[in-house]
């Protein structure tokens, strides 16, 4: 009896498919495989692809989610350095980038992330505390910007955390730490309001003795401003009054040797000045410098 050719094609392609999946395995770009034979870490993959093995019980692939992984810790009391009692919560993230470490320390590839996140939540709150209580309220709490170090203190926290994961051994690397959440518990509650207010209470002081002073400060330079001012202004006068009387004096002088020429004068000057714009003038002859015109008019009748 002749075999079909087509079953026989299929027959030799299901033998190559279990072939494959007896010696070959695969790890995606999210994972990362650990391989062991006969129970021992022989081999790890963090690259995607097709990677030959041997079929089971000689070598088994156990494949772990190597993307960044994401935590909060609990919301829990540390003391700080002045002895406060502080409310604390930070989110980690973190990923695997040892396998052949972290193979040993959580081999459940099904719980192997929950369990990690367990140890973590562990290193998180003794670090967190640890680095709580090296620093005052002060640092966490205050009117003053430039007295808070919440980058510093998570910055502490991460290396805490991750130089006990390199003391331990555990193939994790911390990607990230911050603080979510902080508060105080109701016993010290109005005891950190009454700080700050006092704390407000002594800027508020500060900035108004700065400002007093600045005050005190332009016044100042103000008056000196003024008063030199008015010195030059007071030489100038003094001076322009000078050179006038010297030249009064000068004009004096001249006056001085026809006294009849320099009432004349004066007394034509003061009929220019009130003949300066058009007008229409009612005068006494008798009362200067409008006496002037007595002798125009004695003249004009010796005329006619």
């Amino acid at each position: 009896m002749k075999k079909n050719p087509l079953t026989i094609i299929i027959g030799l392609l299901l033998v190559v498919l279990f072939v494959l999946l007896l010696f070959v395995y695969q790890v995606r770009r999210t994972e990362v495989a650990v391989v062991t034979t006969f129970g021992k870490v022989t081999d790890t993959q963090t690259n995607a692809g097709g990677y030959f093995k041997w079929p089971w019980p000689v070598q088994l692939v156990h494949k772990f989610d190597q993307r960044i992984q994401n935590f909060e810790d609990k919301y829990d009391e540390s003391l700080t350095a002045d002895n406060y009692n502080l409310l604390t919560m930070v989110y980690v993230g973190w990923k695997i980038n040892d396998p052949k470490a972290f193979f040993p320390k959580f081999p459940n590839p099904d719980s192997s992330i929950q369990d990690a996140e367990r140890t973590l939540e562990g290193l998180v709150r003794s670090a967190k505390s640890a680095v709580v209580g090296r620093h005052p309220l002060s640092d966490f709490v205050s009117t003053n910007e430039k007295q808070l170090k919440f980058v510093e203190i998570e910055d502490e926290i991460l290396k805490v955390i991750q130089a006990q994961l390199n003391t331990q051994n555990y193939g994790i690397e911390m990607e990230y730490l911050g603080i979510k959440k902080m508060g105080f518990p109701d016993s010290v509650t109005q005891e950190v309001f009454k700080r700050m207010t006092s704390e407000r209470q002594i800027l508020s002081s500060k900035t108004q003795n700065e400002g007093e002073a600045d005050a005190t400060k332009i016044r100042a330079l103000a008056d000196s401003k003024s008063a030199e001012m008015l010195a030059n202004a007071n030489s100038e006068a003094t001076r322009i009054i000078g050179l006038g009387q010297a030249e009064a004096a000068k004009s004096f002088a001249v006056f001085q040797k026809n006294p009849e020429l320099a009432n004349f004068l004066l007394n034509l000057n003061a009929m220019e000045l009130s003949l300066k714009d058009r007008a229409t003038l009612i005068f006494d002859n008798h009362t200067q410098p409008f006496n002037l015109f007595q002798g125009y008019s004695t003249n004009l009748t010796n005329q006619k």
